[in-house]
């Protein structure tokens, strides 16, 4: 392999306009490659962000020997099926969240990866920035003492009816989409999955939440409360509550730069925490780049990308049973 990654686009997805500025930042990436399941329209979309290759079917860029890891912003459903197909085919995998739809899916995943020796990554971009990692050692190093309380938001309007997060054979829906994100944030400071969750939804038209609130009971009395929506205005937000004081992150999952990390000890004033400036999406990329060039171990395991699926899952089925699942 070259000492720069060759990254190749599996699409033409709207998420790719986030992912592409950060393998042009890096400094050990580059992106040569966009495919589509139309010539035209790679072709148009590879004029559009000056890509230089362009394939007439995702098949067609995984047999490429031109192209070292592909980007997998593709429908849930089709995560699992075209990271295992891009794995076999030799190329390393960043996987757009959620991971998978199940469980099967995820250790089949996991043992193609172990097989192959490619990497694969679920496509956290947040839990890679600064701020987040500053969050982590502030939990871990007991600033604010024993965590008692984590609650998190994500939601913002979705208009478009036609929009494939609205399909349930998709893998539609706002727990899926943005839900995942307080979830993930959750188990990030709880230290794993939960013991138990109660979910709850309201349902759209085609069948697919619309909002959804959760609570996750973690042992010792410690919960997490977690909420996303489909149909209120954007708004994100997280709070951890411990025993030496809180965090207030008015920008948990995107646009870091422009919120604040406001700590709140248990006898002082709110400080806030300065957080350095960098693009949400390069510290992915970068991670991606040590697995590949140094054979480093992925920051977000896969064993915890597993535990959001499973968490996910059972939190829509205590949704529809309407009582507690546990989950240990």
């Amino acid at each position: 392999m070259s000492k720069k990654v060759r990254w190749g686009l599996l699409s033409t997805a709207n998420i790719n306009r986030r992912l592409i500025p950060a393998i042009r930042q890096s400094e050990r990436g580059e992106l040569v490659a966009v495919a589509s399941r139309n010539k035209d329209t790679a072709v148009t979309y590879a004029n559009q962000w000056d890509i230089p290759q362009t394939f007439g079917s995702y098949q067609e860029i995984l047999d490429s020997h031109a192209v070292d890891a592909i980007y997998n912003p593709l429908p849930n459903h089709l995560h699992a099926a075209w990271s295992i197909k891009a794995m076999r085919a030799g190329k390393h995998v960043l996987c757009e969240k959620p991971l998978a739809l199940s469980l099967a899916e995820v250790d089949e995943m996991t043992a193609v990866s172990q097989e192959t020796g490619m990497a694969l990554a679920e496509a956290f971009m947040y839990r890679h920035h600064p701020q987040t990692k500053i969050i982590g050692e502030m939990v871990r190093n007991g600033r604010i003492g024993p965590i008692s309380l984590v609650r998190a938001a994500f939601n913002f309007m979705l208009t478009n009816p036609d929009n494939v997060r609205l399909v349930p054979e998709y893998g539609g829906g706002c727990l899926w989409d943005v839900g995942v994100y307080p979830v993930s944030l959750a188990q990030y400071i709880m230290g794993g999955p939960p013991e138990w969750v109660f979910g709850t939804q309201r349902l759209g038209e085609t069948g697919v939440d619309l909002f959804f609130a959760g609570q996750m009971g973690y042992g010792n009395g410690r919960i997490a409360q977690i909420s996303a929506s489909f149909s209120s205005p954007f708004y994100t937000i997280a709070e951890i509550l411990g025993t030496e004081g809180s965090l207030l992150v008015t920008r948990p999952f995107i646009n870091q730069n422009e919120g604040q990390l406001i700590y709140t000890p248990a006898n002082g004033q709110p400080e806030e925490i300065t957080v350095p400036d960098e693009y949400l999406y390069l510290g992915e990329v970068a991670d991606m780049h040590d697995a590949i060039l140094n054979g480093q171990l992925n920051y977000l395991t896969l064993a915890e990308s597993r535990s959001h699926v499973k968490t996910v899952l059972a939190l829509y089925e205590s949704a529809r049973k309407q009582q507690a699942i546990h989950l240990t």
